[in-house]
């Protein structure tokens, strides 16, 4: 009885110390990713001034509206407009993504906030891509105030609309609380995944 105890002990332990060891690596991965990022992509987002910001992402929306006329209905109910005109991504087995972007109600700009993104796994080039997220709801939108970083995929959740899915889109549809659009990809890292990005509010 007592060597069965123990070895179940012996069992339990192993398996708690194997949860450590990868919860560890993951927590690794994860700041050696979020590094990359501002290291890589840090000098020159903190050289872009607000101003800058808000005429790229002025463009950034008039350009996604021209190729999704289901964006542009979309944006007409949105409480507000979450708009990244260009995020880079570069990764070698440990990656991130970094970009910087401006909040608009309406024709006001209100806020400026930046998005980080960290990956780990096999990987290896760099991209770039703008997306838009638009808040549909009064929970979203306070939900991105009082938070100190939104995660997407976390609530409340962002619905991110392909080119297929945007086609289905109407005033009837939209029941979600933000709806996102990627747009402008460029590079050889393959498809865009927002997943997991982290947005939080800067100064600018």
């Amino acid at each position: 009885m007592t060597q069965t105890y123990t070895t179940s002990l012996s069992a339990h332990a192993g398996s708690t110390l194997s949860s450590r060891c990868q919860a560890y690596v993951r927590h690794v991965a994860v700041t050696l990713g979020m590094v990359a990022a501002m290291g890589a992509f840090g000098t020159n987002a903190n050289a872009t001034t607000a101003e800058e910001l808000n005429v790229d992402a002025v463009q950034a929306l008039h350009a996604l509206y021209r190729t999704s006329p289901e964006a542009e209905a979309i944006g007409a109910k949105a409480k507000a407009i979450l708009i990244f005109p260009k995020v880079t991504k570069a990764g070698l087995v440990f990656g991130g993504s970094y970009g910087e972007g401006v909040l608009m109600k309406g024709q006001n700009f209100s806020g400026y906030y930046n998005t980080i993104s960290a990956s780990w796994g096999w990987q290896a080039g760099a991209q770039s891509y703008g997306y838009v997220v638009f808040l549909m709801s009064d929970k979203a939108l306070s939900y991105l105030n009082a938070s100190k970083g939104w995660e997407l995929g976390v609530d409340p959740s962002v619905v991110v609309v392909n080119q297929g899915a945007a086609k289905n889109l109407s005033s009837t549809t939209l029941k979600g609380n933000a709806y996102a659009f990627v747009f402008d990809q460029q590079g050889l890292m393959g498809s865009v995944s927002i997943e997991g990005t982290k947005i939080s509010r800067i100064a600018r």
